[in-house]
């Protein structure tokens, strides 16, 4: 495992944010969907798909809090800009799961 020091780690920009919207993706190479997530007035709403098909349904995903790196570059997923990364953890499947607040918190803060 690598070691990276404190700085590079806080220059890692992770926020909390609320799905506002969710539709299948069905051009993706693996089951995806396209997400639009809202970060609060700073930030505002970012666009990214996710592999999340095996635990949740768009319907799910509305208004679910989920943690994303918003200051990643965009990446170009076949038809759609991918503007933050979701961030998730593979269960013993291999499926993801994502990693969230256990407490609603305001749309757009970073994780300390």
């Amino acid at each position: 495992m690598a070691e990276i020091d404190f700085e590079d780690f806080m220059a890692v920009d992770i926020r909390a944010g609320r799905v506002t919207r969710a539709e299948p993706f069905p051009e993706a190479r693996k089951p995806a969907y396209k997400l639009w997530i809202d970060f609060g007035p700073e930030i505002g709403e970012k666009k990214s798909s996710a592999q999340i098909t095996v635990h949740y349904t768009p319907e799910t995903l509305l208004g679910r809090m989920v943690m994303a790196v918003v200051n990643f570059p965009p990446r170009q997923i076949g038809p759609v800009r991918s503007e933050v990364l979701v961030l998730g953890v593979a269960d013993s499947d291999g499926a993801i799961v994502l990693i969230t607040p256990d407490q609603d918190v305001a749309p757009g803060q970073r994780m300390h």
